[in-house]
């Protein structure tokens, strides 16, 4: 046996623990606390896939409990599960991909939104009680949303519906093109637009109507395009598409050394050896993969934090594993290697995952997944 060999068993045994993302509500609160102090409107706390991978039920708590007035979704399933988690507050529900079910919208009290002359003729041959809609304009992406030419139209049947009180049109809402650019001249086209659909809704004889325009990026840096609400979504989590906010990372993800080893060098790592050691060192193995959400591309700088500093990882991601370069000091099985959080320092923030997997952070906390154990800090 080595002196090696007795030094590493020297070491406690301390228990692997499964990976975990840890949700940590204090961000939330205090990156709502940013964009309030940048705002007069209402803020909407848009919570859709999963509140950014954070989960939607602990995101939107920490948004209301920090002063958000109103809630965002994607679809009513998402809706009716907050509403089972006991938050009153008005949710939105604006992309709905399944369809609308009128009577479970009137029932959990879940505003829609309607793009179109025809989604809006569909909630009405459905509707037998009440719907809170709000009608989504196109302002400029051509994305979603009614275009100009149609306005008329869609504004009439809204006005037909509201008599027949099939509906009770609340909001107008648009979306911004190009807010992340934190250029308020480019987002003045949209502006303008969202400008003419209130005075469109209000010749109708629709109104008053509450208005929002602003998603993050415009809600950071324009108060041109505030209206009534903003809504903020990827900033709750403490992401600023615009990156001129210093936000808060809301989550921690961790994982334990599964399996240690020491190596010569010359040492081929993972699937077709695409990382050759070039000294004796030591490996540690993490039991998380391209199948929790770990980018397989990386750049060659990408790490995770271990006792206080950075450490590469070498070799192929693979579906359940990676590899990374302990170095010369013997980092036992069980040990806990932080993967991203907002520690500072030697730990990884979802940003530098952003940059080594050449995407956007949004695609690193929406990417994590279900074998990933989740906890709230």
């Amino acid at each position: 046996m080595t002196s090696t060999q007795v030094t590493e068993r020297a070491f406690p045994v301390t228990p692997v623990r499964p990976p975990t993302l840890e949700t940590l509500p204090l961000a939330v609160a205090a990156n709502l606390a940013s964009a309030r102090a940048r705002t007069r409107s209402a803020i909407m706390a848009v919570v859709k896939a999963d509140g950014y991978g954070h989960g939607a039920v602990p995101i939107a708590t920490a948004a209301v409990d920090a002063g958000a007035e109103w809630l965002g979704v994607t679809d009513l399933a998402e809706a009716a599960t907050l509403r089972a988690a006991g938050l009153t507050v008005p949710i939105l529900s604006w992309l709905n991909p399944a369809g609308v079910d009128a009577c479970l919208a009137a029932a959990e009290r879940i505003d829609v939104a309607v793009g179109s002359a025809d989604e809006l003729r569909d909630l009405l041959a459905g509707a037998e009680a009440t719907v809170r809609v709000h009608l989504q304009l196109d302002t400029g992406m051509a994305r979603g949303g009614c275009p100009r030419h149609e306005w008329d139209e869609l504004l009439g049947l809204a006005r037909r519906g509201q008599l027949s009180r099939r509906i009770d049109v609340v909001g107008l809402m648009g979306h911004l093109p190009l807010a992340d650019q934190a250029d308020p001249p480019t987002n003045r086209p949209a502006v303008a637009r969202m400008h003419e659909a209130r005075r469109a809704a209000a010749k109708a004889g629709l109104g008053p109507l509450i208005v929002h325009l602003s998603a993050t990026a415009g809600a950071l840096t324009d108060p041109a395009t505030h209206f009534g609400m903003v809504r903020i979504g990827a900033g709750l989590v403490g992401i600023d598409p615009s990156e001129t906010v210093m936000l808060h990372g809301a989550s921690r993800l961790t994982a334990s050394i599964v399996h240690s080893t020491t190596v010569e060098a010359r040492t081929s790592v993972g699937y077709g050896g695409d990382h050759v050691t070039d000294r004796p060192t030591r490996l540690g193995v993490l039991g998380v993969g391209y199948a929790d959400g770990i980018p397989r591309d990386l750049a060659r700088d990408a790490a995770v934090e271990i006792h206080g500093r950075r450490c590469r990882i070498v070799g192929r991601v693979s579906m359940d594993q990676i590899v990374v370069d302990t170095g010369p000091d013997p980092v036992p099985r069980g040990t806990t290697a932080t993967v991203f959080g907002p520690d500072g320092g030697a730990t990884p923030s979802i940003h530098d995952w952003a940059r080594w997997a050449r995407t956007i952070p949004h695609t690193i906390v929406t990417g994590i997944g279900p074998r990933v154990r989740r906890s709230i800090g």
